[in-house]
């Protein structure tokens, strides 16, 4: 898919910067918001309506947040091909809606490194669903678009907004390699914290 439409997106980000400000241009763009915890919190109160993930997947968030969005009802329409006529077929069977843009930050292990915290708070610290989504739109950007990172809303806007609504291919490639690099960097640092806590 050469120009992609933004008409549903999902939302998860630890870092808030101009998240609200992106939340109101997708409203005023006509996207649907679907988003977890602190951002649904974030875009409600900035008066803009959004789904809870819960409401889509028909499952609460469990332990403590750990798991929110590990749910088909999510990465099933993350996945699907919107080329590929039995995926659309797949969605439509069992009530799947899809996904045109993840926008998703990871928890911020650095700054949990830089604080010292014990092996059991560090862990708390290792985000488990973010790279997940974020594996999941990078891997199926031919079909969707992902935005790793505050640094991308801006640019992200503008593409929209000059294309009236669809997002371009090589865009969204670009971003995917920049995410699955950012991933990589992210398990990196990880590995590196736990042998040296």
């Amino acid at each position: 898919m050469e120009q992609l439409p933004i008409r549903r997106a999902l939302l998860s980000a630890t870092d808030k910067t101009g998240l609200a400000d992106l939340g109101r241009f997708l409203t005023e763009c006509g996207v649907e918001l679907v988003s977890t915890g602190g951002t649904y919190k974030t875009l409600a109160e900035a008066g803009l309506e959004v789904t809870a993930v819960s409401e889509v997947t028909g499952f609460p968030e469990v332990l403590g947040g750990r798991v929110k969005t590990l749910h088909p009802h999510i990465h099933a329409g993350i996945l699907a091909d919107k080329d590929n006529p039995e995926h659309h077929n797949s969605l439509e069977e069992l009530g799947i809606a899809p996904f045109d843009l993840v926008c998703v930050n990871l928890y911020d292990f650095a700054g949990a490194l830089e604080r010292g915290l014990s092996d059991q708070e560090l862990v708390e610290e290792i985000d488990i669903g973010g790279p997940t989504l974020l594996r999941a739109a990078a891997k199926n950007y031919h079909s969707l678009a992902v935005l790793p990172d505050p640094s991308f809303y801006s640019r992200f806007q503008s593409e929209l907004r000059d294309s009236e609504g669809g997002i371009g291919l090589a865009f969204r490639k670009e971003l995917a390699a920049y995410t699955f690099s950012m991933i990589s960097r992210y398990d990196r640092l990880i590995a590196e914290g736990l042998q040296g806590s």
